[in-house]
């Protein structure tokens, strides 16, 4: 037996393929604002969990600084460090003539010790050559320094880590809220394709972090070594906040770029664009992946084409993909068997490049983890 009052209630409610129950336009209101809620309350805890753990979060985002020092190229010319007990007081840049008589070569870095001596009754200031392997080690270049030039900097740090850390980590937090809202509103064949697109979402988001935090970053970072030593600038010292500003943005614009697939496969599946539109806007998305790559990246062409590459190779597989899904079983086919032919042709050029060139294993590992 029916409930009484359940035939005047709206006929959308109970149909399969509409979404959630009908409600008023302050009914919606009240619910965006307890999403809103719930989103703050939790980025906040855990932006105050990042600022707690803000050293060990700033030791992952340095890493691929300290990853790019490694590959700088040594200097050229002989540098001369003058320490007095455990303080350096300066270097200098010796002349030839100098360096002759020391028998040293360019790019060496040689460390003098000022000792004062009792002899007689004079105390005299003598030089000692560094013979210490400890103190030989304290001197030698230790790579690009993060530096504060402001009272505030520690804290705007502190802060940068703990929101972008805070927004990474409660994500998925996020994702769960805001479906909750967005959901009802959508028809059940709707949530379909869009939890299957969460679902796969986050994986591109993941694989796009790690893409520019292993491999991107590093170069990114190993230009910018080198275009300050070529305009004659020193690289040895950066803002801390600009560093830190600059690092986050990008592995959070790259993961995002990592979505485009989800949001064109799924807005074919809705059925608002269709294979042949999206080859019509191909040479529109080249465009606006080389405009992301200008600006998500450092001002040079290498690290903005090597963000443009898998933006667009990824544009390229979901048109790829739009047109399988047109497609007839016996075409389907056909497709299935060229697509395994370019992944067997790309994992053959691998294995053997690495033959060729002997790049085993281990210096993969070295190359993408350092």
């Amino acid at each position: 037996m029916a409930n009484q009052g359940e035939g005047d209630r709206p006929e959308s409610e109970f149909h399969d393929d509409e979404g959630g129950p009908v409600k008023s336009f302050l009914d919606h209101l009240e619910d965006l604002r307890w999403v809103l809620i719930k989103c703050v309350v939790g980025i906040a805890i855990l932006m105050l969990v990042c600022l707690i753990a803000a050293q060990h979060v700033l030791s992952v985002i340095t890493w691929p600084l300290k990853r790019a020092d490694q590959y700088r190229t040594p200097p050229t010319t002989t540098q001369l460090v003058w320490l007095a007990g455990t303080n350096t007081l300066g270097t200098s840049t010796p002349g030839t003539n100098f360096l002759q008589q020391l028998g040293v070569t360019n790019g060496a870095r040689i460390g003098f010790d000022l000792v004062p001596k009792l002899v007689g009754s004079n105390l005299l200031l003598t030089v000692e050559v560094l013979t210490n392997d400890a103190r030989l080690d304290a001197i030698k270049p230790k790579g690009t320094e993060l530096i504060n030039l402001s009272p505030v900097g520690g804290f705007w740090v502190a802060f940068q880590v703990a929101l972008y850390g805070g927004i990474v980590i409660a994500a998925p937090y996020l994702i769960y809220v805001l479906g909750g809202f967005l959901l009802p509103a959508l028809k059940f064949k709707e949530r379909k394709y869009v939890l299957r697109g969460f679902a796969i979402g986050s994986g591109l988001f993941l694989t796009g972090v790690f893409f520019c935090y292993f491999l991107l970053m590093p170069l990114a970072l190993r230009a910018s070594f080198q275009y300050s030593e070529w305009l004659g600038f020193s690289a040895d010292q950066w803002r801390a906040e600009d560093y830190v500003s600059f690092v986050c943005k990008f592995m959070l614009g790259m993961g995002l770029g990592f979505e485009l697939p989800v949001v064109v496969l799924t807005l074919v599946k809705i059925g608002v664009v269709d294979h042949a539109k999206l080859k019509a806007l191909r040479r529109y998305m080249i465009v606006v992946n080389l405009f992301l790559g200008a600006i998500l990246t450092t001002p040079e062409i290498i690290t903005q084409v090597l963000m443009f590459i898998p933006l667009q190779g990824l544009y390229e597989l979901s048109v790829w993909i739009a047109g399988y899904w047109e497609m007839n079983e016996r075409a389907k086919a056909k497709a299935r068997v060229k697509l395994v032919l370019v992944i067997l042709a790309v994992i053959g050029f691998i294995i053997w490049a690495s033959w060729k060139f002997n790049f085993g294993v281990q210096k993969w590992l070295n190359f993408f983890f350092g």
